[in-house]
C-alpha cells in the first residue's frame, strides 16, 4: 500500500523519483512501521539495505538520498519506537538498548535468516555499530553517518543524572506544536538552514500531522525530550565497536562543529581516537557542503560514495 503518513502539503513540495510503500510488523509487542523501496523480502542480486533514522526524525527523512540511488536495491527504514507511525511503549523513559532489541526483533521478523547491509544516521548510526559489534554475522557492510557516539561520562555523575531524571519525571517534557505545515517547515528549515523549501515541505508532512486541536504536532512522543538516567560508558561502547567485522564506511559533514553540540566534554580529536580502535577496514568520507543532516544537504553525493562502497 501507498505510504499512510502523508499529510496534506504544499503545492510546492518536493516529488520523489522512487515512490516508497508502508508496512506494518508486529516488533516486541509494538506496531512497528517501514517504509519500503521495493520489496526486501524478494531475491535479488544485491543485499536488502536497512536504514536506521536518528533522534526526532523519521525513515522518511532518507527519501532525497534514495532518491539519488539506482534502482535495483531493495530499501527499508522503519520508523524508531515512539518516532513517525510507529507506536510508542507506555512509558515515559526510553532506553537505548531497547533499539538494539527492536532492531534485532524487526530483521528477525522481515529477514530472518539472512545476511544485510546496514546504515544508519546519528542515534541510528550509534544503533547500528552496536548492533554490527553484536551480530556481526548479520552484517555485510555497516555505513555511519555522523553516529559519533556520546561524550565520555564518570561515575561521580551518577547522582546529578539520576536526580535530574526524577525531577524530569515530575514534570514531563513537550514538544511544540505549529498552526500548519508551513510552521513545521520554517522549524526544519531554521534547524537546517541548508534544506530547501521544497524539500522541507515534503518532510513536514511526514515530521508532522495535524491533530484534533487543530495544531500541527510533532511525530515523536515528547518523552524522548527526556534525559537517560543511565551513563554512557565509553568502555563498554568501544567493546562492542571493537567486535565489528564487516567494512565500516564513515561518513560526516565538513561543515558539522561538534563543539556548538558538546562543547568541550567531547572533541573531534577524541572520536579519532574512538575510531581508530576499530579492528574492521574503514573507509572514509567528507561531504564539504554538509552539516549534521547529511542525507539531507548532499543526497546525490552521499548516495554516490554509498553505492561505491556497496558494489565494491
Amino acid at each position: 500500500m501507498q505510504p499512510a503518513d502523508i499529510a496534506p502539503l504544499p503545492a510546492t513540495a518536493y516529488l520523489p523519483r522512487r515512490e516508497a510503500t508502508s508496512r506494518f510488523v508486529s516488533v516486541r509487542g509494538l506496531r512497528y512501521h517501514l517504509r519500503c523501496w521495493g520489496d526486501p523480502q524478494a531475491d535479488g542480486d544485491k543485499r536488502p539495505l536497512v536504514l536506521l533514522h536518528g533522534w526526532m526524525d523519521v525513515g522518511a527523512s532518507f527519501q532525497f538520498m534514495v532518491d539519488a540511488m539506482a534502482d535495483g536495491r531493495a530499501i527499508v527504514a522503519p520508523d524508531w519506537r515512539g518516532f513517525g507511525l510507529t507506536e510508542g511503549p507506555a512509558t515515559d523513559t526510553y532506553w537505548f538498548p531497547d533499539y538494539v532489541g527492536d532492531l534485532d526483533a524487526l530483521l528477525e521478523a522481515l529477514l530472518p535468516g539472512r545476511t544485510i547491509d546496514l546504515l544508519g544516521h546519528s542515534m541510528g548510526g550509534n544503533v547500528a555499530m552496536v548492533y554490527a559489534g553484536l551480530r556481526p554475522e548479520r552484517i555485510r557492510k555497516l555505513v555511519n553517518l555522523e553516529g559519533f557516539g556520546m561524550p565520555r561520562t564518570r561515575p561521580e555523575d551518577a547522582p546529578k543524572r539520576l536526580l535530574q531524571w526524577l525531577d524530569q519525571l515530575r514534570t514531563p517534557p513537550a514538544l511544540v506544536s505549529y498552526e500548519g505545515p508551513e510552521g513545521v517547515m520554517r522549524r526544519l528549515m531554521k534547524n537546517n538552514p541548508r534544506l530547501p523549501a521544497d524539500k522541507a515541505a515534503w518532510l513536514a508532512g511526514h515530521w508532522s500531522a495535524p491533530q484534533a486541536d487543530g495544531r500541527w504536532h510533532l511525530r515523536a512522543d515528547p518523552a524522548h525530550k527526556g534525559v537517560s538516567p543511565t551513563l554512557y560508558q565509553v568502555e563498554e561502547a568501544l567493546a562492542l565497536w571493537q567486535r565489528i567485522a564487516a567494512p565500516v564506511l564513515w561518513v560526516d559533514g565538513a561543515l558539522t562543529d561538534l563543539a556548538a553540540i558538546w562543547g568541550t566534554r567531547y572533541t573531534r580529536e577524541e572520536f579519532e581516537t574512538r575510531l581508530a580502535t576499530l579492528r574492521a577496514p574503514i573507509t572514509r568520507a567528507r561531504l564539504p557542503a554538509s552539516g549534521h543532516m547529511l542525507h539531507h544537504d548532499e543526497p546525490d553525493a552521499l548516495a554516490a560514495y554509498i553505492e561505491r562502497f556497496l558494489d565494491a
